[in-house]
């Protein structure tokens, strides 16, 4: 099978997401990483439907792009117009791209109830759209809107629409699922078909995820001869999401060995998932296969226990091929050799044999079943590996904490203080802060008392607060996690508290946050 070419539409269909917004400065950034990874086709938006767009389009051109093309989308010139005389295809051809990407209805249903048009003016308009605009661009790309369920509904005419796509000189006559809710067998079924009526032209797939199967739909054209698929990012997109490109290239090239993007690229593309997450603020589920956080990641004694000796016997594919890594968590499932990969990973050097990993083995199943949680709190757990192995220095006690929070008739929110006083060697610090709840108090108060003798803890920045009951059985008597997230100029980490009073299990994350940044620094 030949090469198989990459169309990302996260710029389009991507950002139809709800709640994404980007800019256009961010629109160039991900033309830049695209292109960077190697993907072929980029479409940039729709010329003409918004001020953004249209500054995209100006903009890209300064780009300095290797590897991509990029390309323009809009609809077939509108029934009541001259395809020369319709600004809306004025608007693609001003972009000034080198692939121009249209749109026209397959299904019967909306010509008659969207369109309001005949059928057989709908298909003037393609053939006169596809044609004219092949003056003006490189390539033409033509999409079947509703294909899948136009030709269910109307098989003749849902191939005729194809097929006038090609008459007019498209370069890629691409399939779409547009409601998303056709079955991998019946998209087989439907290429097969029209091969046998004869549509010669090179197939193209764009699938929505409405029925979970975008990606799964995507892999069986291909394998049917398709060879543009259309996708995004992550498979951001409207309503359950677009095709999954972060899934459908590994698939392809890694498993397959159909030419989609070089794999040295393909080793970027957690990299690449992380960077579009993070621009259209979208956060990436952990279980996302390849590119998730926990794609690659062991609870399981047994697990962890097999993967040390071979991780081909719980993994499907080398991690690292993504550029994701292997995880090895610990929890009340685990077992030595969990324990053993994490000390290790922490850079805690350990004997196999040494009696104290069955005791820490056994600590840590105790404290996960009173409500510990290491897995998102993996700082707190290593602090609990060195302390039990005699390498955590004692960097200051507890005398007393006090927290107070009071709303006088005259404030206008609660006002929080905290009350700190510790002990470091035979030293006792005393101090006082307010902040904007009693956790920030408490954060600032100690933060205030250390700060003079460890002065790298003026860095760390508690960035992230979590709060769940994990008895709720037992109501307000109800045992409390609590999770934090802190951060200093080069690292983030977590850390974890549990206690039946939300205040002391904040202290115990707050204190595990601190003791760790010493650490790191190797105070």
């Amino acid at each position: 099978m030949g090469k198989v070419f990459i169309y990302d539409t996260t710029l389009r269909d991507g950002t139809q997401a709800e709640g994404v917004s980007v800019s256009v400065e961010d629109k160039l950034k991900i033309t830049e990483k695209l292109d960077d990874f190697g993907v072929h086709y980029i479409e940039g938006g729709w010329p003409g439907s918004n001020p953004k767009d249209d500054e995209y389009f100006k903009e890209v051109k300064k780009l300095n792009l290797k590897n991509s093309k990029i390309a323009a989308f809009g609809s077939t010139r509108r029934a009541y117009f001259k395809v020369d005389e319709d600004p809306l295809i004025q608007n693609l051809i001003k972009a000034e791209t080198p692939v121009i990407t249209i749109f026209g209805k397959a299904w019967d249903m909306h010509v008659i109830e969207a369109l309001k048009t005949t059928l057989e003016n709908n298909l003037e308009m393609i053939f006169d759209t596809v044609q004219y605009l092949k003056k003006y661009a490189d390539e033409v790309v033509f999409i079947g809107e509703h294909f899948f369920d136009g030709y269910k509904s109307n098989p003749e005419y849902a191939f005729s629409v194809m097929k006038t796509a090609l008459d007019g000189g498209a370069d890629f006559l691409v399939l779409a699922d547009t409601n998303g809710g056709t079955l991998p067998n019946q998209i087989e079924e439907t290429i097969k078909q029209l091969k046998q009526k004869g549509l010669n032209g090179k197939l193209g797939i764009h699938a929505h995820n409405d029925s979970d199967t975008a990606v799964w739909n995507s892999i069986v054209a291909v394998l049917n001869g398709a060879v543009q698929v259309h996708g995004t990012i992550n498979g951001f997109g409207e309503r359950c999401g677009n095709a999954n490109l972060c899934s459908i290239i590994p698939n392809l090239t890694l498993k397959l060995g159909i030419e989609t993007i070089p794999q040295d690229k393909i080793r970027r593309l957690k990299e690449l998932s992380n960077f579009v997450a993070d621009i259209v603020n979208l956060p990436l589920p952990k279980n996302m296969p390849y590119v998730g956080d926990s794609a690659f990641a062991h609870k399981g004694g047994v697990h962890a226990s097999a993967v040390l000796k071979n991780p081909k016997l719980y993994e499907h594919i080398d991690p690292e091929a993504v550029g994701n890594k292997r995880k090895i968590l610990v929890s009340d499932l685990a077992g030595k050799s969990n324990i053993i990969y994490k000390a290790r990973e922490f850079g805690i050097q350990i004997d196999e044999k040494d009696p104290r990993i069955a005791q820490l083995v056994q600590e840590i199943k105790r404290l996960e079943n009173y409500g510990y949680h290491f897995e998102a709190a993996e700082a707190s757990l290593e602090l609990l590996i060195r302390k039990h192995l005699g390498m955590l220095k004692n960097y200051f006690d507890l005398d007393a904490y006090r927290v107070l929070i009071a709303r006088r008739y005259t404030d206008k929110s609660p006002v929080s203080e905290a009350t700190v006083r510790i002990k470091v060697d035979d030293k006792y610090e005393h101090t006082a802060s307010l902040g904007y709840g009693p956790v920030n108090a408490l954060d600032r108060a100690l933060k205030k008392a250390l700060v003079e003798i460890y002065p790298s803890l003026a860095e760390v920045e508690l960035i992230d607060y979590k709060v769940r009951i994990i008895n709720e059985s037992e109501g307000t008597a109800a045992k409390i996690r609590v999770l934090i997230e802190s951060k200093d100029k080069e690292k983030r980490w977590g850390t974890v508290g549990v206690s039946d009073n939300v205040i002391e299990a904040s202290w115990q994350a707050v204190v595990d946050s601190f003791i760790y940044k010493l650490v790191k620094d190797g105070v």
